[in-house]
């Protein structure tokens, strides 16, 4: 998965108005459909970009190998667990996200603390508030499967 130039954004969508409910579903299967509810395989997150702080589910501390009780990692310990062509491609997508305002979906490969690499689906939204992005939030689900001749 190594991001071409410019990096195609056909997984990006506008902001919704903030009042509307935030919901982008969990996974799609190859069928196309969407889980219903989230699997424990699938959990939420949301990026500070004020306080620059990491909020997650308890899902997500589980998916990148971190232990709740030990307090919020942050985005450094976080990023290092990232395959760089998947962080490479992140950065780039978050920063279009913030910059236009835009949400996005890519699946990135993460070697979780203590544990073989995995696939995840990431989700992101922005939130804005008075014409300011100020918070990324999405879902971050485990997708492994749908790569598993990879492996």
């Amino acid at each position: 998965m190594i991001p071409t130039e410019p990096l195609p954004l056909h997984h990006s969508w506008p902001l919704w108005d903030l009042a509307q409910r935030f919901d982008l579903g969990c996974v799609h299967d190859r069928a196309g459909s969407t889980l219903a509810h989230p699997s424990p395989a699938c959990g939420a997150w949301a990026y500070d970009l004020v306080e620059h702080r990491l909020d997650w589910s308890p899902e997500v501390y589980r998916l990148f190998g971190f232990k709740p009780q030990d307090g919020a990692p942050t985005r450094a310990a976080t990023l290092a667990r990232y395959a760089e062509p998947s962080r490479a491609a992140m950065e780039r997508l978050r920063a279009h996200a913030i910059r236009h305002r835009r949400g996005f979906t890519l699946d990135i490969q993460v070697t979780p603390i203590r544990s073989r690499p995995r696939w995840l689906r990431l989700t992101a939204a922005p939130v804005e508030e008075d014409g300011v992005v100020v918070r990324l939030h999405g879902w971050k689900a485990d997708v492994t499967h749908l790569y598993a001749r990879s492996y």
